[in-house]
């Protein structure tokens, strides 16, 4: 194309446009009178509700995302912390029922206690509070060792008894503890008396229990007959429960009756347990014989 041909006027005043002045003039008033019109007399208010109308489904759609998000974080938030309280409960209840299990624990050692301390009025006896530790290692042997011994005040052949009866006897004595034969043991013997008539006998240990030896045939004895501590050994005060009558086997062949007893006293639920001064100990000395002066011989009377 030949350069001549080339138009070189100018373009017209509309396809330049105004100057960048007078733009910002226009559009400033522009901006300035929409603002007016709409404050005084809110022009613009259906164009704007038209509008949020049409686009509200677009921003609900477009939030979707946002929400789906936020509620899957705060879904894995909930899930979590409700997995850790689920923990911290069930720890909780682990402490709850171990402290449930010794408070049943020391509520029945409480009874025990309240139960001893109850009895020691009772009895006209000096009596010292002592505690089982543990069983004597001799499998041939009932016995057990208790935390009270010679520098407590604990003497030879002294009671033992717990909140329901006699428990045993004190048979060897160490500086910080004492060993207790059992009324069950084969070795332990017991003074007793029938409560309901009044009959003395002796009980001795056997290997589940205790028996009355040397007993009559037609000796008067029945079952669930109570037996109490007799006192005449002057060991045991009298009155203590001792056993029940649980077996009385009368055999033709012999004149002796098989009597088994039942101990009131169970030694492997008990825990804390009475030391009893022996009755003995605090009776009176024996008085010492007065030795007879010799018997001087009468004076025969002078004859007159």
């Amino acid at each position: 194309m030949p350069l001549g041909t080339l138009d070189r006027t100018p373009p017209p005043f509309f396809r330049q446009g105004p100057s960048a002045l007078t733009r910002l003039t226009i559009f400033s008033a522009l901006a300035l009178f929409l603002m007016v019109a709409d404050t005084r007399f809110e022009l613009t208010r259906p164009l704007r509700a038209a509008i949020a109308t049409v686009l509200h489904p677009i921003e609900r759609m477009l939030l979707v995302p946002v929400a789906a998000w936020e509620g899957g974080s705060d879904y894995l938030m909930g899930l979590q912390r409700a997995l850790a309280r689920e923990e911290r409960a069930h720890a909780a209840l682990a402490r709850q029922a171990e402290r449930a299990a010794r408070v049943e624990q020391l509520q029945a050692e409480n009874d025990k206690l309240r139960a001893l301390l109850g009895l020691r009025p009772a009895l006209a006896v000096r009596t010292m509070a002592a505690e089982v530790l543990y069983d004597a290692p001799d499998p041939y042997s009932r016995k057990v060792i208790i935390d009270r011994g010679a520098t407590h005040g604990v003497a030879l052949a002294s009671p033992v008894i717990d909140d329901v009866g006699v428990l045993g006897q004190v048979t060897r004595v160490y500086p910080l503890s004492s060993e207790v034969t059992l009324l069950a043991d084969k070795d332990a013997a017991i003074p007793v008396l029938n409560t309901r008539n009044q009959l003395r006998s002796a009980a001795f240990g056997v290997r589940n229990g205790m028996e009355l030896r040397f007993m009559a045939g037609n000796a008067d004895v029945r079952v669930g007959d109570a037996l109490v501590t007799s006192g005449v050994d002057g060991i045991y005060p009298p009155g203590l429960p001792v056993a029940k009558v649980t077996v009385v086997d009368r055999k033709i062949d012999t004149s002796f009756a098989r009597i088994l007893l039942e101990p009131v006293a169970s030694p492997d639920a008990v825990r804390h347990v009475l030391v009893l001064e022996p009755v003995g100990v605090q009776m009176p000395p024996k008085p010492e014989p007065v030795p007879e002066e010799p018997v001087k011989p009468a004076k025969r009377g002078t004859k007159r």
